[in-house]
């Protein structure tokens, strides 16, 4: 009796250490003084669709191919569907035949990362710095010289041509 008390224990023993990479991990913060806003969740689905919310605050993902962003290839800039806060230059993107609007670096401190294991094995996910909203997942696939790929989800963008002006930020 007293040996298979002592067998279970050393088995719980082994999965103990597994046990906090079952929760998300903040990795990095955005570096810059991005204000955070903390406006709830009823406030945003009342300002987004309901598939740019599920996707932002629910963390979803859409289907590849299913943006018209991965084909967007005019000169501007790519802003968080939520807040409006500018996450990508338009000179960062590039097509990785994923099926997502890929880009090889945001703007800096436009946003935060941290580790999710929905999938069993570490990615780096990464939000909105300012509205927290979820955009996409960071790979170290990409070109030189960063070789990151930031995949995003098209509907968790909007795009601004630089012969438009930026949208005031949303809060």
């Amino acid at each position: 009796m007293k040996r298979r008390i002592l067998l279970q224990g050393f088995a719980a023993l082994t999965v103990l250490p597994l046990m906090p990479a079952c929760r998300s991990q903040v990795v990095g913060e955005a570096s810059s003084p991005i204000t955070r806003i903390n406006k709830p969740h009823k406030e945003w689905r009342e300002l987004v669709s309901p598939r740019a919310y599920q996707i932002l605050f629910e963390e979803a993902t859409e289907r590849p191919e299913s943006s018209n962003l991965v084909y967007e290839d005019r000169e501007g800039t790519f802003v968080c569907a939520a807040c409006y806060l500018p996450l990508f230059e338009s000179a960062h993107k590039y097509e990785s035949w994923t099926g997502w609007p890929s880009f090889t670096q945001p703007i800096a401190g436009h946003v935060a990362t941290k580790i999710d294991f929905r999938m069993i094995w570490p990615r780096t996910e990464y939000h909105c710095a300012r509205c927290g909203g979820h955009q996409g997942h960071v790979f170290k696939d990409g070109p030189p010289p960063r070789g990151e790929r930031w995949c995003n989800n098209g509907i968790a963008l909007k795009f601004v041509s630089t012969d438009e002006q930026l949208p005031a930020l949303r809060g």
